[in-house]
Formats: C-alpha cells, structure tokens, sequence
C-alpha cells in the first residue's frame, strides 16, 4: 500500500486542527460583552467602552508582534511558531475563566494577541509543503475549515455559556486548544523547511526586493487589510439593520444570528472550489471577480427592503468572500520564495487585523451620523478603491 504524501496528512490534521481552533477563537464572542459585566460594577457607557477595548486589544497587539513572530518561523521553522500559539493560548484562555476584574482580562486579551498566529502559521506550514499546483485547492480547505469553525462557535459558546457559566466555557476553550496543541506536536511534520539565516533576513525594505515583484505583493497585502476593513465595516451594524428592517418587533436576535451566519455558511461552501478554479485558470481572475461581485452585493445591500432580501445578499457576498481572503494567501504563497513564505503571511496577518480594527470603527461611524444603509454604500465605495488598486499593483505585474 503506497504510503501517503506527508503534505496531506499535515493538510488533514491541520484542517481539523484549525476547525478547533476556529470554534475557541469565536464561541467566547456572545457572552464577552456579559463577562465583563459580571467583573464590577459599570454603568452602560463604561461597559461600552470597556466592552470595546478589551475586544481590540487583541488585534492591537497582534498586529504589532505578528512580523516578529513571522521572522522567527522562518529561522526556526513554523511547527514551533504552531506550537507556540495553541500551547499559550491554551493558557491564556483558561487564565481569563479566572479573572477576577477587568484589567486583568484586557491583559489577558493583549496576551492572546501576543500568542496570535496559530491560524496563519498552519496556513504558512501548509503552503509551503504543499505543491504549488496544489496550493489554491489546500488553502481553499483550510480556509473552509477555519471559516465552520468560527460558524460554529458562537452557537457553542452561547450553549455551553447557558448550561455551565462563562467561566467553564473558558475552561473549555482552552482546553480545544491544548487538543490543537497535542494534534501539532504527533501530526504535523515539517519536512521541506530550509531556514533563513541571520544575515538573510532583512528589514521590511530589503525582504521585499527579494521578492520577483515587491509591488505585487504589498499590494495582495493592502488588498486584504481593505477586504477585511470592508468586510468588518459591517458587523457593528447588522443586528440594528435586522431591528430597523424588522421594525422592532419578531424575533430579531436570532434573525441576526441566521443573518450573521450566512455569509461564513456560503464561504465554507465554496472556499475550496474557487480555490481548485484559481489553480487552474490563474487566482488572481479569482479575486478579480470576488471584487467586482463584492461591489455589487454592497451596493444593493443598502436597499433591500426586508429580511429575506438582507439574507440573500449577505448569502451571496460569502461567495465573494471565498473568492478574496483564501486567494490573497494563494496568490501570496504562488509569488513569494518558499524561505520567506512564513514572513508574509505574518505581514498579512498583520494586515487582516489592521483591517479588523479599522473596520468596525468606520460603520460605527458612517452609521450614527448617516444611518445604517450609508454603511454599506460606503463600503462599497471602499471596495471600488480596492478594486482600482488591484488592478494597478496586481494585475499589471501578473507575468
């Protein structure tokens, strides 16, 4: 019997790895707010703001340590770069089902985003094993996984929250994570990793000229931190969009939440499909397309007139999210030397949570003074300027 390639035994164990990884990422998301609450004694405006720093602190400081993370995986390889992030996470979210006031969970929260990378890491891990020809399809499975992963959580969370306590449910996380943790150390093999010595690695300036078009890639990497600023830009508001459409009567939370889900359901869906596409009729036509689609569903989502017509829209922007975010990390890995594969994707990583942070606090924004449905023409007004940018850094230095 032909033994199996080690680049999809690490491409299964790491699907299931992250789908974990997922679920402990986001099923702390529904009742974060309410954990705080129980931490003292806030008034709306205070739980609000606190709600809101402790939210961004881990994007804060993950985005800040992601490059350095990213410049020790590639001296010393990624599978310690996974290890690192499961094993200290799997900590540091247990410690937060001990904290006992507010700072000590805003510091906690600054800790995961100082072991942030789990996620990014395997994905650098695969697409450096995995033939290029391959690499679209894999990627596409990842990003499937890690997309029902985050599906999932928060119906986990707000289950497991209500049967035990907020408490137990980080008890829980963390333990998801140490089993992501024990997978990586017996499961994932690092066979192809060749590191990159002290005098290798440059600065920012000098790595990018190693690269066979450094435009070509800042430019995937400006692409994703406007796809997630699009993309987040949304999120503050689409449950008040659900109340307003609804007219403040029905069952609007859990319209939310069916509404909320759908795009991710779309993703998961055809993620890895779109991924196989790119790899054969080129990804960057992939992305093109993710774009253009992206601007319409936007557009049009600004007029719907009822619920049912909301939940189409999102449904369909989470192909066009298929479309983006997996094929950036495809088209990164296709075009970037295989030593550096682990210093960009820390940079993209870096430019998804810049994007994270900035998001939200521009539909915040562009709602309270213009209402709810400027959001989304504002945002696809955001994704027009991605496209033209696309067009000039990617497209025009596609050889």
């Amino acid at each position: 019997m032909q033994k199996k390639p080690v680049w999809k035994r690490n491409l299964q164990v790491s699907t299931v790895s992250v789908f974990l990884a997922g679920i402990a990422f986001s099923e702390v998301t529904p009742f974060l707010s309410l954990y705080i609450d129980t931490l003292g004694k806030f008034s709306h405006q205070q739980l609000s703001f606190w709600s809101g720093i402790v939210f961004s602190a881990v994007y804060v400081v993950a985005a800040l340590v992601s490059p350095i993370w990213g410049k020790l995986a590639d001296k010393k390889g990624r599978k310690p770069m996974i290890l690192r992030a499961s094993l200290g996470m799997a900590v540091v979210f247990t410690c937060m089902g001990l904290a006992q006031n507010v700072w000590q969970l805003l510091f906690l929260r600054g800790m995961q985003g100082v072991f942030a990378g789990f996620i990014s890491n395997s994905n650098a891990l695969i697409a450096a094993e995995t033939p290029k020809n391959k690499a679209g399809k894999a990627l596409g499975i990842m990003s499937s996984a890690t997309t029902g992963g985050q599906l999932l959580g928060p119906f986990a969370g707000g289950a497991l929250s209500q049967a035990f306590s907020y408490r137990v449910t980080f008890f829980i996380t963390g333990t998801l994570l140490f089993i992501c943790f024990v997978l990586s150390v017996f499961f994932i093999h690092e066979d192809d990793f060749v590191p990159v010595k002290n005098g290798q690695r440059g600065n920012f300036k000098e790595t990018v000229k190693e690269f066979k078009s450094g435009q070509l890639i800042i430019g995937l990497l400006l692409t994703t931190l406007i796809i997630q600023a699009a993309n987040n830009s949304i999120n503050p508001i689409v449950s008040l969009y659900v109340r307003s459409l609804m007219h403040n009567s029905g069952q609007v939370v859990f319209a939310s939440g069916v509404i909320a889900a759908l795009p991710g359901i779309a993703t998961v869906a055809a993620a890895s499909y779109f991924g196989g596409l790119g790899d054969r009729i080129g990804t960057h036509k992939i992305i093109l397309a993710g774009l253009i689609g992206s601007i319409i569903l936007f557009f049009l989502t600004a007029f719907v007139r009822n619920t049912a017509e909301l939940g189409i829209c999102r449904f369909l922007i989470g192909f066009t999210d298929a479309c983006l975010f997996p094929q950036v990390q495809t088209m990164l890995t296709k075009h970037s030397p295989k030593q550096l594969t682990s210093r960009v994707f820390s940079w993209n990583q870096s430019a998804m949570y810049v994007g994270n942070i900035f998001g939200p606090l521009l539909g915040s924004t562009v709602s309270a003074h213009f209402g709810y449905s400027a959001v989304f023409l504002i945002t696809s007004g955001i994704v027009v300027i991605n496209l033209l940018l696309y067009r000039t850094n990617i497209l025009k230095n596609i050889a």
